[in-house]
């Protein structure tokens, strides 16, 4: 199984609360049963984010990478199929990060982890 994690997981990771929200998924993480993976676009996603004060990441932004690195998740570029594959079927999100993670995920043959309820039913995402 490859995951690709959305933002809202690559920062609960960030922040060290995986196995306190998240203790199923921590422990399928821990299995070794999933590839886990986290997009350019979540990092970008914070930096922008954490530039507009409207978050604040436990670890400065630039040593987010690192920690990633250091925790086993591979960490995937953005390339010009992911920017111009639609997902299918097409998500009922506007959010352009959430339609990008989704293109890279069917195009990487993944699924995308995701607590968000615009994306419940979609094919591509997980539901931990």
């Amino acid at each position: 199984m490859r995951l690709l994690l959305d933002t809202h997981f690559v920062l609960a990771g960030v922040n060290q609360e995986m196995s306190t929200r998240y203790p199923d998924f921590d422990r399928l993480l821990d299995s070794g049963v999933a590839e886990s993976f986290v997009s350019v676009v979540s990092l970008w996603e914070i930096a922008i984010k954490a530039r507009l004060g409207k978050l604040v990441p436990r670890l400065p932004v630039e040593q987010i990478p690192d920690y990633l690195h250091t925790a086993h998740f591979q960490i995937i570029t953005i390339t010009v199929p992911h920017v111009i594959a639609v997902a299918k079927p097409e998500p009922p999100t506007r959010d352009p990060f959430d339609r990008l993670l989704l293109a890279q995920c069917q195009f990487e043959t993944m699924q995308l982890v995701t607590v968000d309820r615009a994306l419940a039913g979609h094919p591509l995402a997980f539901r931990p």
